[in-house]
């Protein structure tokens, strides 16, 4: 009997506002009768709304207390907020499934020593539409989310050769090049 390959990291990134959560979301619905995926939710210290972002809020104290008991696979900071991945990524991972995950760029040298069968999905959009979403959101004031859209974002490694989804379209249109881009990693 043949040993099941292990399964793969996908490592969501992009600047706030081009839509992760939004391509993540239709995904899921997309390739839900498929095992061979698994989406991430994370762990945030912020509170949830379900309508913007997918993620489970922990308070801070929570949050540590998780962290020092080893229940993340991975965690980081940015932003002032704390965010991780559960433990329960390891367990799809070893079952040799296709993890997503939405991920800061920050995280990802450090996924990939961690992981070595990581693989990066860039998510990119027009700096208008970025605006627009973020403002939408209401998280921010106008000049807030101008200096979050002045920042330059972080590089990502230079070893890695990123899917690049270009977000500025339809959402029918994203998550179909998402959807691709997901079905590509499980066949490689």
């Amino acid at each position: 009997m043949s040993e099941r390959p292990p399964g793969v990291l996908v490592l969501v990134v992009g600047p706030s506002g081009v839509g992760k959560d939004t391509l993540i979301g239709g995904a899921r619905k997309a390739l839900e009768a498929d095992r061979r995926f698994s989406f991430v939710r994370r762990l945030v210290t912020r509170r949830a709304d379900a309508e913007l972002e997918d993620h489970v809020s922990l308070a801070p104290d929570e949050f540590f207390a998780a962290q020092n008991t080893g229940r993340f696979a991975l965690a980081w900071e940015a932003h002032g907020l704390h965010y991780a991945l559960p433990i329960g990524v390891d367990t799809d991972l070893a079952l040799g499934r296709v993890v997503v995950a939405n991920v800061s760029r920050h995280v990802i040298a450090r996924a990939m020593v961690k992981y070595p069968m990581c693989r990066v999905v860039q998510v990119s959009a027009e700096i208008s539409l970025r605006a627009a979403r973020l403002a939408g959101r209401g998280r921010e004031s106008r000049d807030q989310i101008a200096a979050r859209l002045a920042r330059d974002g972080a590089v990502l490694p230079a070893d890695i050769d990123p899917f690049v989804i270009d977000n500025s379209s339809s959402v029918a249109i994203g998550v179909t090049a998402f959807v691709m881009a997901l079905r590509r990693i499980a066949e490689e």
